[in-house]
């Protein structure tokens, strides 16, 4: 059973910092691009961050580069989502998601169930 479970979720103030987690099960974690989108209310969700299965990376980047960072801890089958610099447009609700052996997460395998993120002004 494939599951990603998506951990790190809060409310934070401008400025603050957040890292989110997910951890895969269920499939082979090394042979998976990951990667994040978010949805905030009203809006189509879109691209956030990913890293594929080599351990290329790639942001949205208008809206996160520089301020976001995205890794992988293959031992523990985890991919993170450091948030810096917070503002108030970046409240979302953050998705996990895993693409089999692909540059670009254009298509999705698995999508986890999400995690609230709110900045406050």
């Amino acid at each position: 059973q494939v599951q990603l479970v998506e951990s790190g979720g809060g409310s934070v103030q401008a400025g603050d910092s957040l890292r989110l987690a997910c951890a895969a099960s269920g499939f082979t974690f090394i042979n998976y691009s990951m990667g994040w989108f978010r949805q905030a209310p009203g809006k189509e969700r879109e691209f956030v961050a990913s890293i594929t299965w080599t351990g290329v990376r790639l942001y949205n980047a208008d809206s996160v580069k520089g301020r976001f960072t995205i890794s992988r801890d293959n031992a523990k089958n985890t991919v993170y989502l450091q948030m810096n610099s917070l503002k108030p447009e970046d409240t979302a609700v953050y998705y996990c998601a895993a693409r089999y052996k692909s540059y670009r997460l254009s298509e999705i395998d698995y999508w986890g169930q999400g995690t609230q993120v709110t900045v406050s002004s």
